[in-house]
């Protein structure tokens, strides 16, 4: 493909870094299960290995069914690049990886995932970093959060698992005031409803284990980068801006400009922290994204549907869907969000921690399992599951407390989905 920034996102899903393999003619993406590429010579070996010359040497680092995903997803969230990796954790530890160091911290959202609050509270301390966790509605707090030593700022476009909409815009200009990248995990939304690049993110990573693949097959993660960032202007940014040693005194950022990003999740990450993506599970993502934007479609409307029926049900006590009109964040998620809000949310029941649990257990069309984003739909109690090595409080702050059940809506028809939550709702209640 030529000129892809003309062609709309339904084609880019399908067509975006994927070309007719030269070799066969094969037209879907092949998957290349090899461990190391034959070089041309010599002169062609040493090329590689000095970042001279784009090409693949060895699978950890470089791999052609990866990178057709790489630049199918930089492509979708309107990225110069991307760089793949094992799972969405490890894109998260990728993406902070070229900007931290010992005694460095991260200003993150208390509403994110109780993994990710678990990797960036308990984790990253044993790099010698440390979060500052604050609530992203007081925008005073982000700011004053902010020190010296800080490096980035985290969010979730879409929190998981409570639905809260980041205002993306309010934050990224606060980054920008500060001088600082801001880091979006965009999974619940997707590029499809939404893009935080265009509203001044500087990288975005997702878990593509969930909407990107959609089928619940494969762990994946992958870091865009948006190429907008100057990393040389503060000088807080040494591993991007000042000569690297282990090539040679090369300067990413002088050398690859707004590349310099993704040079080094490849060059750097990759090769020393081995977080890689396989071929197959490459394959199979992009096979899911194919569907993307029709997924998503039917994810909004069918969340949508059974979000109203749950909000009029006797049972619940409240429904977090940012699709709702009596959410307190509807106006700002039709603005971010205007093709839909997705198909994950929270409902928390009024007979609390033990109907939640009873709840789960009498579902029939919806799986209990530890995902999201599958064309199944799927539930989870969190504060006994994903949530329950956090303390109350922090399962509270992260819209997770002990009567909150997890919800992701499939592709199912809505109708079914609905006569399955109401026998369960009405078992809990006994």
């Amino acid at each position: 493909m030529t000129d892809t920034p003309s062609y709309g996102f339904d084609t880019l899903q399908i067509h975006a870094g994927s070309r007719p393999d030269p070799a066969t003619g094969a037209r879907q993406t092949p998957i290349y299960q090899s461990t190391a590429y034959v070089f041309r010579d010599a002169e062609h070996a040493a090329a590689l290995f000095n970042l001279q010359e784009v090409g693949y040497i060895y699978s950890r680092l470089t791999n052609p069914t990866v990178a057709v995903l790489q630049e199918r997803v930089a492509t979708m969230e309107g990225g110069v690049g991307a760089v793949c990796c094992s799972s969405g954790h490890a894109a998260q530890i990728m993406a902070l990886f070229p900007l931290m160091a010992p005694g460095l911290n991260v200003v993150v959202s208390t509403r994110l995932y109780g993994g990710s609050i678990t990797q960036f509270s308990q984790t990253i301390k044993r790099f010698g970093w440390s979060a500052k966790f604050v609530d992203f509605e007081d925008t005073a707090a982000i700011e004053a959060a902010i020190d010296d030593d800080t490096r980035a700022i985290f969010c979730e476009s879409i929190a998981n698992p409570g639905g809260y909409v980041t205002d993306l815009p309010a934050v990224a200009a606060i980054a920008d005031k500060a001088g600082l990248p801001l880091i979006v995990d965009n999974t619940s939304a997707t590029p499809y409803l939404c893009r935080p690049i265009e509203h001044g993110a500087t990288l975005v990573v997702h878990s593509m284990t969930k909407y990107l693949t959609g089928n619940g097959t494969v762990t994946g993660g992958v870091v865009v980068d948006s190429g907008n960032f100057d990393w040389s202007a503060s000088g807080k940014f040494p591993s991007l801006s000042e000569p690297e040693p282990a090539y040679h005194g090369l300067k990413f950022h002088e050398t690859f400009g707004p590349l310099a990003f993704t040079f080094h999740g490849i060059a750097i990450g990759l090769r020393d922290l081995g977080m890689t993506l396989n071929p197959q599970a490459a394959h199979y993502t992009l096979m899911g994204i194919e569907t993307l934007s029709l997924r998503m479609e039917r994810h909004s409307q069918n969340a949508q549907k059974v979000a109203e029926w749950l909000e009029a049900n006797p049972h619940v006590e409240k429904v977090t869907y940012a699709g709702l009109e009596s959410s307190p964040y509807n106006a700002r998620a039709k603005a971010l969000f205007p093709k839909g809000t997705g198909g994950l949310f929270t409902v928390a029941l009024k007979d609390g921690y033990d109907a939640c649990v009873k709840f789960v257990g009498s579902l029939d069309l919806f799986s209990h399992v530890a995902n999201l984003g599958d064309t199944r739909s799927l539930v989870i109690h969190p504060a006994s599951t994903t949530h329950r090595q956090l303390t109350e409080e922090q399962q509270i702050a992260a819209g997770a407390g002990p009567n909150v059940v997890r919800i992701s809506i499939g592709i199912e028809d809505a109708d079914d989905l609905i006569r399955d939550l109401g026998q369960a709702l009405d078992k809990a209640s006994v």
